[in-house]
């Protein structure tokens, strides 16, 4: 199992440039540039990131075709493919930040999210291959005239799709390049692999290299009243916690669980003031949900942090997505020094075949 490496998304060009050098001087498979509403494009942000390194992978999570055509969508990751010279991949999901804020919902009856999700991954993979294609007739998404990017040189593009459900990770079996799925826990990734595997069963034709990552939130410090606080204020966004499934159990009762579902908005004040302070909500219960949903303390914390990922590794994961969030260099550096050597470290991709 390898290692990815995920960005807040409101750091500098610089920032994200000087990071990604780091990162693949390190070893690191892939640096992520997560797509916020409120936040630079994260497709131009990898621009001098791709330009500045040769072997890392550079990707943005999660897009959504809702809220950006898959055309749209295939183009611009060409085009970041093209400046990476072949290491640039996307990851599709339904959802999002630019959703939500655009006040996109959906009726769960209508249960065309997946097919949406299907026909975006579809659409993207058709683009990057640079070859002749006559259009596409979805039923979600539809493209109309033909299309060739015959100025593609690179080696093709990856199209994940973001998917943690199980009618999705099937989807993801069947249609795409790879999948993240966000924040599920070393007790409950057997299930999720179950519905992958299910999916890749029924593809067409075998998966070329097909990967598994699950995005990870790492708040681990040398101080461990920081890693902490950082932990705290991120919580409401850990899946578990997540309306409207709650999936927190077992790691609170059923009593406890629903108390946090009805002070779920504390968590969410928290970090919205950056307070880190979740009102009206025993400590015992928080500490058991920031370390059941990620990864918390100070720099003693990281051998068990591994003995947990190796249940990732051993379920099949091919990589795990650590999502950093204050201070991402000293971040990273731990990662580096006292993570990644636990596990294989990216050379870069294959040489090509010989023609």
């Amino acid at each position: 199992m390898q290692i990815d490496i995920i960005l807040e998304p409101d750091l500098s060009a610089t920032q994200v440039t000087e990071l990604a050098v780091a990162a693949e001087n390190y070893g690191f498979r892939t640096l992520w540039h997560s797509n916020y509403h409120q936040n630079p494009d994260a497709f131009m942000m990898l621009v001098p990131a791709a330009l500045a390194t040769r072997r890392i992978r550079l990707g943005v999570l999660a897009i959504s075709p809702y809220e950006m055509q898959p055309l749209k969508i295939g183009n611009a990751l060409l085009t970041l493919n093209e400046f990476s010279q072949g290491r640039a991949v996307v990851a599709i999901g339904g959802g999002g930040s630019v959703m939500g804020a655009c006040g996109i919902t959906f009726d769960p009856k209508a249960q065309r999210m997946v097919r949406g999700v299907r026909e975006a991954v579809e659409i993207t993979r058709a683009v990057v291959s640079g070859k002749m294609c006559m259009g596409y007739p979805g039923e979600v998404f539809k493209v109309t005239r033909p299309f060739r990017h015959a100025w593609k040189k690179a080696p093709t593009a990856r199209v994940f799709s973001c998917s943690t459900g199980p009618k999705m990770l099937e989807m993801a079996g069947r249609v795409a390049d790879g999948t993240q799925m966000s924040d599920v826990t070393p007790e409950k990734i057997g299930q999720h692999m179950e519905a992958l595997r299910r999916g890749l069963a029924q593809r067409q034709s075998p998966a070329a290299d097909f990967r598994v990552s699950n995005f990870w939130a790492w708040h681990i410090k040398e101080d461990p009243a920081k890693s902490l606080y950082e932990a705290r204020r991120e919580l409401v966004f850990r899946g578990e916690l997540l309306p409207p499934k709650y999936d927190m159990l077992p790691y609170v009762t059923p009593e406890e669980r629903q108390l946090v579902i009805d002070k779920w908005q504390n968590f969410a004040k928290a970090f919205w003031t950056r307070s880190g302070v979740i009102e009206d909500v025993p400590e015992s219960i928080v500490s058991r949900l920031i370390a059941a949903c990620s990864s918390a303390g100070g720099l003693d914390a990281i051998d068990a942090q591994i003995e947990r990922f190796r249940v990732f590794e051993r379920a099949g994961l091919t990589e795990l997505s650590i999502r950093l969030f204050d201070e991402p260099m000293a971040g990273l550096k731990i990662l580096a020094e006292r993570l990644l050597p636990a596990f294989e470290r990216y050379e870069g991709p294959p040489a090509p075949a010989a023609p």
